[in-house]
């Protein structure tokens, strides 16, 4: 069976009242089974990251590019833990390099403290892909405004409100 026939069987399993789209809570429980505990607004990120038409849930193509985002973090994460299941800080940062982020010290290590959810340096799968959704959903929220692809932006009060009402986690 090849991983779209996978994929569409599993989210066949998810979507249980047969809408054609899965809800945050119907992802969030589904996660759980695989012992991935993430909060709800996590989760609804993760929906919102790649809800192309809108509506709030998720379509088996969105659900389809979510995976494969997913699976490039799952894979970085497992390249790097050592069999320890948890990455240090200088891991993190390296297994965020090997996705695409590339942050300064002062970026890394506050976005590092907001995930860290023991506060012990240690984070754990889903402590990583929550800060990795992260990062993809402001990534994808400054490139909306870095039209001229210069890697900054100027916002006026307007905007930089979208931005924190958009940005939360």
């Amino acid at each position: 069976m090849d991983n779209t026939a996978i994929l569409r069987e599993w989210f066949d399993r998810v979507d249980s009242d047969r809408t054609g789209n899965i809800t945050a809570a119907q992802l969030k429980s589904t996660f759980a089974v695989g012992n991935l505990d993430f909060p709800l607004s996590v989760v609804q990120q993760m929906i919102r990251m790649y809800d192309f038409d809108r509506n709030g849930t998720m379509s088996f193509q969105e659900f389809v590019a979510l995976n494969k985002f997913l699976l490039k973090v799952q894979h970085a994460f497992s390249e790097l833990e050592r069999g320890h299941g948890y990455l240090v800080p200088d891991d993190v940062y390296k297994a965020l390099g090997k996705i695409g982020f590339s942050l300064d010290s002062p970026a890394f290590y506050t976005a590092c403290e907001s995930f860290d959810q023991k506060k012990n340096g240690r984070y754990r799968l889903d402590d990583f892909i929550s800060l990795c959704i992260f990062l993809q959903s402001a990534r994808n929220l400054f490139d909306s405004f870095d039209t001229a692809k210069q890697g900054r932006i100027t916002l006026d009060l307007n905007q930089f409100i979208f931005c924190t009402a958009n940005c939360r986690i």
